[in-house]
């Protein structure tokens, strides 16, 4: 069995994912972003992408998406609505600096890359689970040498060990032909595992809306973990606030949740999502836990002090005790308040003599 991952002593980064839930709509992005602010998040997260550039004409739509949105339109037309522009990411960045949070985009393909990377100059980008097979993206985004998300839903490891392959060579290469043997010999190299610790977070995931309690495998955190030796989070799409909460106290150092103003507006996400007072409820309870994890060392805490001498034992007189008379089991027990000596030396007692006399309950 795994054990649980170690947590760091940073604040865990927590994510709002507004995804497309705008639904192409400025204001209503805006209205997300403050959603996020009130509720504590760090980041408010939305996606990047030319909808021509990503998905096909005869390309279907998703289970989802099908039971979400209209039948009448191709997943093209869906997601055509939901782009954002040059001129819309500036004006978000610019409110998520007014509202003090964060802006965090994916970019699905590579002109958005340029346009997050360079244009904008976000200090991190978010890659998202369908692109984990996707070499010439990963090498794309890797070589704009930011630190990175990488999420990891519907892939096996020998995948992930592939994708963290391109993005060591992306880091490290100066000017190499690309090729899976030197993505291989990139992520072994020194280089290449300083590169991944220093710049990759790697956050597991069950790509399902909603995904199912038992398909959630949360123990995989710590697998990752130890395979790859790099910190880890959850993108989390199970109903309620559970599973990143306890994701939180496995060790997870980033948590991702999608969140809507509205479950019922249309849109393929937003059934799937949280609303802006579980958002809330989810941010105050995994600091809640955060806290409690502690530091790792047993040891009392300044709140139980007052509490110890009331609730441990010394011993005391079972009966009166003469000076000079013989303890023994028939004289000496153990009752509350441990303010006396400890019962953890009743055997060195046992045989010595009163040095006084002692009442019935009197502490020694």
């Amino acid at each position: 069995m795994n054990k649980p991952l170690i947590n760091k002593r940073t604040p865990v980064y927590i994510i709002a994912e507004a995804g497309v839930n705008h639904n192409g709509d400025i204001e209503l992005a805006k209205r997300l972003i403050d959603v996020a602010a009130q509720a504590g998040a760090d980041a408010v997260k939305f996606q990047t992408f030319k909808a021509e550039n990503i998905i096909s004409k005869s390309a279907p739509k998703a289970e989802y998406q099908k039971n979400a949105t209209s039948g009448a339109e191709s997943q093209l037309e869906m997601v055509k609505k939901l782009e954002l522009d040059e001129d819309a990411h500036h004006i978000l960045i610019a409110y998520c600096r007014l509202r003090k949070i964060e802006f965090l985009s994916t970019p699905f393909d590579f002109d958005s890359i340029d346009l997050l990377s360079k244009t904008l100059n976000l200090s991190r980008l978010k890659i998202p689970s369908g692109e984990i097979t996707n070499g010439p993206y990963l090498l794309a985004i890797g070589k704009t040498k930011k630190s990175l998300i990488l999420s990891t839903g519907m892939s096996n490891i020998e995948e992930v060990e592939t994708a963290l392959g391109v993005l060591a060579f992306s880091y490290c290469s100066d000017g190499e032909n690309p090729s899976l043997e030197k993505f291989q010999d990139a992520r072994c190299s020194s280089a290449g595992r300083k590169a991944l610790k220093e710049k990759v977070t790697l956050l597991h995931c069950t790509t399902d809306y909603p995904a199912s309690f038992e398909e959630v495998n949360l123990k995989v955190m710590a697998t990752l973990h130890k395979t790859f030796g790099l910190s880890v989070g959850l993108s989390d799409h199970t109903p309620g606030i559970a599973v990143p909460i306890a994701a939180v106290a496995l060790g997870a150092v980033i948590v991702e949740k999608h969140f809507t103003l509205d479950k019922k507006l249309p849109g393929p996400d937003h059934k799937a999502s949280l609303d802006p007072d579980e958002l809330k409820q989810m941010v105050i309870a995994i600091r809640q836990i955060e806290s409690a994890l502690g530091r790792g060392e047993k040891m009392a805490m300044p709140g139980e002090l007052k509490n110890r001498d009331v609730v441990r034992k010394s011993l005391v007189a079972l009966r009166q005790i003469r000076q000079g008379e013989v303890f023994t089991a028939d004289n000496l027990t153990m009752k509350r308040p441990g303010s006396g000596i400890s019962p953890m030396r009743y055997w060195e007692m046992i045989g010595k003599k009163a040095s006084k006399d002692y009442n019935m309950d009197e502490i020694i």
